[in-house]
């Protein structure tokens, strides 16, 4: 099973999450590695954006709802600048 998972889910379902009302986690253009300790869930407001995982490229935009699976190794390659509501799990 992949260690992230893009969705576009109804603003409804989001709503029903409370994502609206989680943390606001803004980044410039750049690229970094990451590691991901525990789950983290996120819904993109702005920006665009890859992550390079798993011998695959996930590219990421606004409306996408992305879960980051605990121990995912990384690299995020921002191409436009990065608003996002997140959750930690």
């Amino acid at each position: 099973m992949s260690k992230v998972i893009v969705e576009k889910p109804e603003k409804q379902a989001l709503k029903e999450k409370g994502v609206f009302s989680w943390p606001v986690w803004e980044k410039e253009i750049s690229e970094f590695d990451w590691t991901y300790v525990g789950d983290e869930q996120c819904y993109i407001i702005d920006g665009e954006f890859d992550v390079e995982a798993e011998g695959n490229v996930y590219h990421i935009e606004p409306g996408d709802f992305v879960t980051f699976k605990d121990g995912l190794q990384c690299v995020w390659k921002i191409k436009k600048p990065v608003k996002k509501h997140y959750n930690f799990l």
